[in-house]
């Protein structure tokens, strides 16, 4: 981006810290990912943005992962009045009861093998696509579903980052 920052850039660059934690908090739920972006304010550009929260999603320990995996729901049960969950697994909204059933079972079966909710980054995926990732992954070793959890995370955050600075425009 050659041109000045987004609008809603440069609002999340000049709110108060704790606005800025609490929005950044909503894009993901660990604490040590949002500090390392506070910290690092203000960014020139959304690719700056990206390019820190990629960062930080790298640095992050098996405790920090699993605070970030705490605040998504699992596949097929969105929170409830959440719009974010709801868009973002929009996929499973329209899912044959069959399938949302087998989601349910994979995802339990998923939390008892690895010990949290199975991650994926949901946006734009059929529920059938979300069902055969989470069985493909089950033969995972926990350290490589852990690298790929850190990789979806990193995916969702994006997404959700683009988000934020586009509010209000």
């Amino acid at each position: 981006m050659t041109s000045s920052p987004l609008p809603g850039l440069a609002r999340f660059n000049t709110s108060q810290d704790s606005a800025a934690l609490a929005a950044l908090h909503e894009v993901c739920a660990s604490s040590a990912w949002g500090s390392k972006l506070l910290a690092q304010r203000p960014y020139a550009t959304v690719e700056a943005l990206f390019d820190a929260s990629d960062a930080a999603m790298a640095e992050l320990s098996a405790e920090d992962l699993a605070e970030a995996m705490a605040g998504h729901p699992p596949i097929g049960r969105p929170k409830p009045g959440d719009p974010t969950s709801s868009r973002e697994q929009s996929g499973m909204a329209g899912a044959a009861e069959a399938l949302k059933a087998e989601m349910l079972e994979l995802n339990l079966a998923y939390q008892e093998r690895f010990g949290h909710v199975f991650l994926i980054c949901a946006t734009g995926r059929t529920g059938e696509q979300m069902r055969d990732a989470v069985r493909e992954r089950m033969s995972n070793s926990p350290e490589q579903e852990r690298e790929i959890v850190r990789t979806e995370l990193g995916k969702i955050n994006r997404i959700r980052l683009t988000r934020l600075v586009a509010e209000g425009e």
